[in-house]
Order: structure tokens, then C-alpha cells, then sequence
């Protein structure tokens, strides 16, 4: 290190602390020493930290699932039911179930899955066929080819259709197909066969999967099935929750009520039946009236002669 001088005294002007003149003091010289002077280090700026996205509210989280499904979601179910309206309504109230149901969505591996499972049960349902507005078969396609599509797909069994759907439409995996379809491994493969081979029998140029997912896409996008918008689905299913529940607090209302009457109104001891009646013997049976016999009438003949003829009567005098 380099060692400076000070200066040989302090003027008077300067002071200790102590009110006295400062001492005059000795001069010291500076000498150079070996050790290097070490360099300082430059200052360095600091990096600036890596931005995090802030994480997305439920309602978010819940429309973008909704515009990213939705719209092929809607196309695909087309083609498992047929009707157009039908397929808007599945995919409305899948989503609906699954903003009811959201932290159980939310956390699931696959929500798309989830939706895409729920939606094709609700399509699949045998009892629309009971609904009034589902009773008459909606418009075919106006292609010849998409008709001729459309009626072998709705001819196939319900299982066969939806698994040859999330085969060779969606492009899910055996295995997966078999586990969103609820059937073991063979059986949907045996499923997907049966499927392929209704549809190569009535369309030869279809026994190609390849040449059959091209034409499934192709019927699908040739539809205008649009979704609604994500707010109207949300605010609907919180409608329809809040429609049933009032509608279950109503009905154990309903039912408290019909217990506390019945509770009110019953009998507070137990009373006997009163026993069926009972034959007494050496009594005759009671018998309805009819003619009299010849004998009966000769009986009351007589007593009615023998009463004009009897003993006097007391008749009472008026006074």
C-alpha cells in the first residue's frame, strides 16, 4: 500500500476538543511497498429476474378450456347423434357440469377428456327420444356423399359409433379409447373392427381408415355448428345449480311438512280391529223375503179370523 503525508500542523483556526491548540506533529514521508495494488471490480448491473404469468382466475382458466374444446368438441358430436341442436346442448351442458364441478376439473390430467366423456353420454342418452322437440329426424346434409356417411354412422350400435369416432376421428389410442368407453382393450378393438367393416360394406372407398378420418373431418367442418360464448354457458350453469337446489330445498320442505301432519293426525294408542262376525248355532240363517207357501197363507188366514172374533178390547173414552 501507499502511505500519503499529512500536513505538518493544524492551523489555529482548528481545535481539539477540548478547547487547547493542537500539537504541531511530525512529517511523515510515504514509501512504496511490493504488494500489487488489487483492481476493484467493476459493478456489475443485476439481471433482471425471469417474468412469472400471474396465474389465471377460475373463470379464466374455465373459458380458454372452453374456446379451445368447444368448437371441435360441438362438430364431433354431430357426428355421434346426428342432430344439430342435440350437439350444441351436450357440449352446453358438459361445460355447464364442469364449471359446477371445477376444482375436480381443474386438477384433473386430461379436462378436455373430461368434457369430451361427458359431453357424448349427454348425446348418447336413449331418452331424448322421449322429448318432443327430438321426435322428428332434422334436416341430412345437402351433400349426397355426407347423407350416405351420416346414415351408416346412425345405424351402427351406440358403443360401436363412439368408439369408431374417438378411434379414427379424434385419433385417440386403443387403449385410451377403451378406457374413455368404459370397455376393456379387445373388446374395443373388436368394437372398432365390427365398425369398420359396417362402414367398408355400404362405402368401399371408405375401408381405408385413413381415407375414413379424411371424410369424417370433411362431414364435420361442413356444418356451421357454432358454440356459444363462454359468460352464457357459466352463467347458465350457475342458473341451473341454483334452480335445483332451490327445487331439493323445496321438496324436504314439502316433505318435513307431510311428516309433521302425519305426526299431528295419527292415532296416539293402538285400537283393535273389530273381528268379522260369527255363526251362532241353533239360529237359522237369516233368508231374504219371498212368496208365502200355501201353508203360510192359510196360517194368517186364520189368525186374522180368530182376532175379529176374540175377546173385547178396552178403548179408552174421551171425557
Amino acid at each position: 500500500m501507499y502511505f500519503f503525508a499529512l500536513p505538518a500542523s493544524l492551523t489555529k483556526a482548528d481545535k481539539v476538543t477540548n478547547t487547547q491548540e493542537a500539537a504541531p506533529r511530525r512529517q511523515v514521508t510515504a514509501r512504496p511497498t511490493k504488494s500489487p495494488v488489487r483492481p476493484q471490480p467493476l459493478p456489475t448491473t443485476a439481471s433482471p429476474a425471469p417474468l412469472t404469468p400471474a396465474p389465471l382466475t377460475p373463470a379464466q382458466a374455465f373459458d380458454a378450456l372452453y374456446a379451445f374444446c368447444a368448437p371441435a368438441l360441438v362438430r364431433q358430436t354431430y357426428l355421434l347423434c346426428g342432430r344439430r341442436e342435440l350437439a350444441r346442448e351436450s357440449v352446453e351442458r358438459a361445460f355447464q357440469l364442469a364449471w359446477q364441478r371445477w376444482p375436480e376439473v381443474a386438477v384433473d390430467r386430461d379436462p378436455a377428456g373430461w368434457v369430451r366423456a361427458t359431453a357424448y353420454e349427454y348425446a348418447l342418452s336413449p331418452w331424448h327420444r322421449f322429448r318432443p322437440r327430438f321426435r322428428h329426424p332434422e334436416p341430412p346434409p345437402p351433400d349426397a356423399s355426407d347423407r350416405a356417411l351420416m346414415d351408416v354412422l346412425l345405424t351402427l350400435p351406440r358403443p360401436y359409433r363412439r368408439t369408431l369416432l374417438l378411434y379414427d376421428g379424434v385419433g385417440l389410442d386403443l387403449p385410451e379409447t377403451a378406457a374413455e368407453t368404459e370397455a376393456s382393450t379387445p373388446a374395443a378393438a373388436n368394437r372398432l373392427l365390427h365398425a369398420r367393416e359396417a362402414i367398408a360394406a355400404r362405402l368401399p372407398e371408405l375401408a381405408d381408415p385413413a381415407a375414413l378420418h379424411r371424410r369424417l373431418t370433411e362431414v364435420a367442418s361442413a356444418e356451421r355448428l357454432r358454440a356459444a360464448k363462454p359468460p352464457t354457458v357459466r352463467v347458465g350453469g350457475e342458473r341451473r345449480a341454483q334452480f335445483w337446489a332451490r327445487s331439493a330445498i323445496a321438496f324436504t320442505v314439502a316433505i318435513i311438512g307431510a311428516t309433521a301432519l302425519t305426526l299431528r293426525t295419527a292415532p296416539t294408542q293402538y285400537e283393535a280391529p273389530v273381528p268379522p262376525g260369527e255363526q251362532v248355532q241353533g239360529v237359522p240363517p237369516r233368508a231374504a223375503a219371498g212368496p208365502l207357501s200355501n201353508t203360510q197363507l192359510n196360517l194368517r188366514a186364520k189368525l186374522r179370523a180368530q182376532t175379529a172374533h176374540g175377546p173385547e178390547r178396552l178403548l179408552p173414552e174421551p171425557r
